[in-house]
């Protein structure tokens, strides 16, 4: 089977990572929209368009099925994907939400979503949350990690100032949802930063679980051929990829 994970950038990568590494699909096909990351600062319309364009991209591999990484993506373009398309499309956020359900059985606990502007704004996270009876639920929008990660900033000074900026008034919440699919790629820092308290919960991790209770995978015996694309930069993407699969 092969599957085609799209986002925005190199951030998709996380959810590859958890994909490649459950042995699910005999080739993943990864696309990054490179050139115009972020999408998080960007309409509906635009975000959209984008998608769609991006789709056409995929329909000339005839893949199996297609994963939306990118939440600002899951959150505005979904539908219209679906629409367009004769393969089943899977965006993160339905996963993320079942996720944190199974990980917090407490629904008092407190919980901390973090993602782009536009992800935030579509309110997607905090409505499934509270539609599933979590009471404390808090979201910020912390949009300068998308670059950072473009960059390949994982951790030193400069990534401990934005973690000062964003969080300064935080306290450690129970559950950090990291609503965007650059963000687990800091997962050491947020985690070294926040403490034990604190769950991390994020996207590819999540997926994989949805994929396997809602579509009968069972794992391969193994590794799935990986290709990469992107609209700007492969060199940039492929070393990204590198290092976070740890391929040779």
């Amino acid at each position: 089977m092969r599957v085609g994970v799209f986002d925005s950038g190199v951030g998709g990568l996380s959810v590859l990572k958890s994909l490649y590494e459950a042995n699910l699909f005999e080739e993943i096909i990864y696309y990054g929209d490179t050139a115009r990351v972020p999408y998080g600062v960007k309409d509906k319309e635009t975000i959209v368009k984008f998608c769609l364009e991006a789709l056409e991209f995929f329909k000339q591999f005839n893949i199996d099925m297609l994963i939306i990484a990118c939440n600002t993506a899951s959150a505005y373009a979904l539908e219209e994907l679906r629409a367009k398309a004769d393969f089943p499309i899977y965006g993160v956020i339905e996963a993320g939400v079942r996720a944190t359900c199974k990980s917090l059985k407490d629904k008092d606990k407190e919980i901390l979503v973090i993602a782009t502007k536009a992800t935030i704004c579509s309110k997607q996270y905090q409505m499934g949350l509270e539609k599933e009876g979590f009471t404390r639920v808090k979201a910020l929008a912390t949009g300068l990690f998308v670059p950072m990660v473009e960059e390949g900033i994982f951790e030193g000074e400069l990534l401990k100032s934005a973690f000062l900026h964003y969080f300064k008034d935080v306290k450690s919440p129970d559950a950090l949802i990291l609503a965007c699919t650059h963000f687990p790629l800091l997962s050491k820092a947020l985690g070294e930063f926040f403490g034990e308290k604190t769950k991390l919960i994020h996207s590819g991790e999540a997926i994989v679980e949805f994929l396997k209770q809602n579509s009968h995978f069972k794992s391969l015996d193994k590794k799935a051929n990986l290709r990469f694309f992107a609209s700007s930069d492969i060199n940039a993407l492929k070393n990204t990829a590198k290092l976070w699969l740890n391929l040779n």
